[in-house]
């Protein structure tokens, strides 16, 4: 294992792509030269100048050329330089991408991978800083990732590549510059499983991306106050792994699902609901309690745009509230 940046854990696991398959290529804006809007294929273009291609600033027509290109044969990569901008895309997304493998019974497969940075803390204001994986996931026919680790992200991604289905694949923007251990070489972090990232006895949170980071700091703090808390990062939200979330509820008894998203009809509530439908419902000796962001555009002040999505100490007030301890 060696220690790398979420960034270059990505980067890394793009170029591997590159070198394993001839099919595989990259389209996006700013991408060649100048490396992409946060640098994640800065360095690539002497050596892969014919994977990355440069593309006008047209995100329908980024994903719609990345869905043809899928259609026949190609495995390509397109770089949504803000997930927001995705909206400009929707019809190639989830009316065509999404339905296309399901429509001619399984003869056409679009193998495709939108990538794009998501979320707020950058100052970048209420068009740039959204957070819209429970959008996507609710759209049969989209595979959705958000992975809060460089270890995660590198072994995703390969899974993402070389699946037959498209994938959004969600990168927070502040965990590009976070540190972790990933292992040298190939090796795949299967999409739709759910990972204990922190083993607990008193309480479950579950969390994804950058709320899994918080969850893990806030966890380390509440352990000063006698409270032990399992972290569970769901890693994917399409396909969700229900059978994780259920097995660490029926240990604990007692839930937390934090989102970077705002509450309302956010992917918590799925969860929740899956919580509620399965055996563990029975072994709950508090309500589920969710914490997410406030039902406001992302603030451009920096002072309000903290205050608008869950912080590690929000994490600590609600498990605190659950336990009595306010």
């Amino acid at each position: 294992m060696a220690e790398k940046l979420y960034i270059e854990a990505l980067a890394e696991a793009i170029k591997e792509e590159f070198e394993r398959d001839p099919n595989v290529f990259m389209m996006g804006e700013d991408i060649g030269i100048y490396g992409g809007a946060f640098g994640v294929t800065k360095g690539m273009y002497p050596k892969y100048k014919d994977k990355l291609i440069e593309t006008p600033i047209s995100e329908a027509s980024i994903v719609g050329a990345g869905v043809g290109a899928a259609l026949v044969g190609m495995r390509p990569i397109v770089e949504i330089m803000f997930s927001d901008f995705m909206m400009d895309a929707m019809e190639w997304i989830v009316n065509q991408a999404a339905k296309l493998r399901y429509m001619t019974g399984g003869q056409l497969k679009v193998p495709l991978v939108i990538r794009s940075p998501m979320g707020s803390g950058t100052g970048a204001a209420a068009q740039h800083s959204q957070s819209l994986p429970a959008m996507f996931a609710h759209i049969p026919g989209l595979k959705v990732v958000m992975p809060a680790t460089p270890y995660d992200v590198k072994g995703l991604f390969k899974a993402a590549v070389r699946d037959d289905n498209p994938v959004i694949f969600f990168e927070h923007k502040l965990l590009y510059w976070t540190k972790g251990e990933v292992p040298e070489g190939d090796y795949i972090v299967p999409i739709g499983k759910a990972d204990v990232k922190r083993e607990g006895k008193d309480i479950t949170i579950i969390a994804g991306s950058i709320t899994v980071i918080r969850s893990l700091e806030a966890a380390e703090k509440l352990k000063g106050e006698g409270i032990d808390v399992e972290v569970i990062d769901v890693r994917s939200l399409s396909p969700l792994d229900t059978e994780t979330i259920v097995n660490s509820v029926i240990k604990t008894g007692k839930v937390l699902i934090v989102e970077d998203d705002n509450k309302s009809y956010g992917w918590g509530a799925e969860v929740l609901s899956r919580i509620v439908e399965s055996d563990a419902f029975d072994y709950l000796d508090y309500p589920i309690q969710r914490l997410g962001g406030k039902d406001v555009p992302i603030p451009y002040n920096p002072k309000l745009e903290r205050a608008a999505v869950p912080q590690v100490e929000d994490i600590i007030e609600a498990v605190k509230a659950i336990f009595g301890k306010e």
